[in-house]
């Protein structure tokens, strides 16, 4: 089943800015799709600190992981520059389909998403926006079960560090990469879905915000926040079977 958002968990507060761990299913902001009485995390924030905050980036509702805002609009503009610029390390744990490489860059430009094309001053349509993502290989396991040509389904945890921030990157590029995460409804597969979900007893989107650096805006120096694993991570970690490519970060990534 899918699991009812749950209340954020406070990762870093100051004069300046907060971060949560968002988890899976919660929205960023309200919308007026949303139902009157579902909770968004900006509300839940604001709630807690007392305060109005200002969103600084975006992670889809899917995601779990580490969420940033401001307090004030100076220090909301400040962090999203250095979102625009790329001097934001963001780091992701993903599930996936298949056994990718042990390590690479994808460089793969992708169009917007908008309803309609994005066009410029001259009502010209826009090219697609340069897009970078590499990923490093941990683990991988191999279920004896034929979901697909094979008789067997591969499955693998890939750490991924999107270099630019366009929408829907990580989905889309492991998509393009023929390595679509698993619980992921709009780019995956839906048989290695519902089977990850009927194993496990939940369905999510497999991706984690897992950590995030940037400069603090007040203070001139680097800030690094660590969102760690929910239990369905821990949950996914324990099933025996998991050969580590790198078994150091199995205790990293566990702890």
């Amino acid at each position: 089943m899918t699991p009812e958002p749950s209340t954020p968990l406070l990762l870093y507060a100051d004069e300046w800015l907060v971060a949560v761990c968002k988890p899976p299913g919660l929205a960023v902001h309200r919308s007026p799709e949303m139902p009157a009485h579902e909770p968004a995390a900006l509300q839940w924030v604001r709630d807690h600190c007392g305060r109005y905050v200002y969103p600084v980036h975006r992670l889809d509702r899917g995601t779990s992981g580490v969420l940033v805002f401001a307090f004030t609009a100076p220090v909301a503009r400040s962090l999203a520059l250095q979102f625009e610029e790329g001097r934001v390390r963001k780091q992701y744990l993903a599930l996936v389909r298949g056994w990718p490489p042990e390590s690479g860059t994808l460089d793969h430009a992708l169009k917007r998403l908008d309803p309609a094309p994005p066009r410029d001053d001259r009502g010209r349509a826009t090219q697609p926006q340069p897009a970078i993502t590499q990923w490093h290989r941990l683990a991988r396991r191999e279920e004896p079960v034929a979901l697909g040509p094979h008789p067997t389904s591969r499955y693998a945890l890939v750490h991924v560090e999107p270099l630019t921030g366009r929408q829907h990157q990580i989905r889309r590029h492991l998509k393009h990469l023929g390595h679509p995460l698993i619980g992921d409804s709009t780019y995956g597969k839906g048989v290695h879905n519902r089977w990850w979900a009927a194993e496990l007893g939940l369905q999510r989107l497999w991706l984690h915000a897992h950590r995030l650096s940037l400069t603090h805006p007040g203070l001139g120096r680097e800030l690094e926040l660590v969102a760690p694993l929910g239990h369905d991570w821990q949950a996914l970690f324990e099933r025996a079977g998991w050969s580590w490519d790198e078994p150091s970060m199995q205790d990293a990534l566990r702890g």
